[in-house]
C-alpha cells in the first residue's frame, strides 16, 4: 500500500485514510509497514488536544460532537473523530454510521470522520485507535475527538489516550446515578448533562446538583475539581462554554506540570500493554500451550486443581 509521507503531513485526508487502513490491518507485512511508517511520522505527534468523550447509548454523542466540532471549526480549529462502533458479538460486525449521523461536520474540508469497530477490545476502544490517533495529529489536525462505545468500568482505556474526559448524561438525576460504578467517574475531567431543553431543563438541573454532589465524595487530580455542565447539542446552547471549560483546564495542567507527566505515562501504560497483550498471543501460539490448555482446562473442571495452579502450569511454560 504506497502512501505518501508528504501528503500526510500536509493534512491530505485520502493519505491519512489510506495510513489508517493500513494501521487496522491484521496482516503481519502491513503491521510491519505500519509501524515503520508510524516511527517516520512521531517527530509531527503530540501538539493536538486529545478529548475523550463517553455516555450511555441515546444520550446524544453524535449530535454533540458534531455541534462540538463546528464550534471548534468556526474557530479556525482542524477537527479529527474517532467514532468507536460496538462490533456484534455474534456476527463481528459493525455499522459504521457515524458519518451519517455527522452530516454537516463531515462535509467540512477541515474535519475528518473515522468510524472504527471496536471488535474485542477492552473498553469499547479499536485496538488501533492510539495509532490512528497519531496519524491524525502528524496530518495537523488540532483537536482529536475519540467517541467510545458506552459506559462501564473497562472505559479507563479511552481515559488512558487523551487529555481530557468528559462524560455525557441524560437529565435523571438520582436514580441515574446508581447505574453509574465509581471507577467511571473518577476518570472524568467533567460531567455533561445534554438535553436539557424544554420539559427537561429542570431535570437537568436538579441532575447536576446530585452529580455535583456525587464527585465531591471521590478522590480527583488535585490541580482540577471535575465540573458538572448542561448543554442542549440539539438547540446548539452552552457548547461555548465546555469549549471555555476545557482551554482553563488546559492551561492549568501545563502550568502545573502535569500535561506533559500525563502524556509520558499514557505511553508507557500503552507498552505495558502491548508487552502483555503480546506473551499472551505467544504463549497461546505455543504447541506446548495448545497440548496443555485442553488437560488442564478439564482438571479445573473436575476440581481436580485449583484454577491458579492450573494457570501456574501453563504460565511455566514461559
Amino acid at each position: 500500500m504506497s502512501i505518501s509521507l508528504d501528503a500526510l503531513v500536509a493534512g491530505d485526508r485520502r493519505a491519512l485514510a489510506k495510513a489508517i487502513t493500513l494501521i487496522e490491518s491484521s496482516r503481519s507485512d502491513h503491521r510491519a509497514a505500519a509501524q515503520e511508517l508510524l516511527g517516520r511520522l512521531l517527530p509531527q505527534t503530540g501538539h493536538s488536544l486529545r478529548i475523550g468523550i463517553s455516555g450511555v447509548p441515546g444520550v446524544g454523542k453524535s449530535t454533540f460532537i458534531e455541534r462540538f466540532g463546528l464550534l471548534l471549526l468556526a474557530l479556525g480549529k482542524r477537527v479529527a473523530v474517532l467514532a468507536v462502533d460496538p462490533s456484534s458479538p455474534a456476527a463481528g460486525g459493525s455499522i459504521l454510521g457515524d458519518k451519517t449521523r455527522m452530516e454537516v461536520l463531515s462535509r467540512s474540508s477541515d474535519a475528518f470522520i473515522r468510524p472504527s469497530p471496536a471488535g474485542r477490545t477492552l473498553g469499547g476502544v479499536a485496538q488501533r485507535t492510539r495509532e490512528t490517533l497519531l496519524l491524525c495529529e502528524a496530518a495537523g489536525f488540532d483537536v482529536i475527538l475519540v467517541e467510545t462505545v458506552g459506559v462501564g468500568q473497562s472505559e479507563h482505556q479511552v481515559a488512558g489516550m487523551v487529555d481530557f474526559f468528559m462524560l455525557l448524561m441524560l437529565p435523571g438525576g438520582g436514580d441515574e446515578l446508581q447505574g453509574i460504578k465509581k471507577g467511571i467517574l473518577e476518570l472524568a475531567d467533567a460531567l455533561v448533562i445534554n438535553k436539557a431543553d424544554g420539559d427537561s431543563k429542570a431535570l437537568a438541573a436538579q441532575a447536576q446538583q446530585h452529580y455535583q454532589n456525587a464527585l465531591h465524595l471521590l478522590s480527583h487530580p488535585s490541580f482540577w475539581t471535575p465540573k458538572v455542565v448542561t448543554c442542549s447539542a440539539l438547540e446548539d446552547q452552552g457548547i461555548d462554554s465546555i469549549w471555555t471549560m476545557i482551554t482553563d483546564f488546559t492551561a492549568l495542567a501545563q502550568a502545573n506540570g502535569v500535561w506533559n507527566q500525563q502524556r509520558k505515562q499514557q505511553k508507557q501504560q500503552w507498552l505495558h500493554q502491548l508487552i502483555q497483550e503480546g506473551l499472551q498471543a505467544k504463549l497461546f501460539a505455543s504447541k506446548q500451550a495448545q497440548t496443555l490448555l485442553p488437560k488442564v482446562e478439564a482438571e479445573v473442571a473436575n476440581d481436580q486443581l485449583t484454577a491458579y495452579q492450573a494457570a501456574t502450569k501453563i504460565l511455566d511454560l514461559l
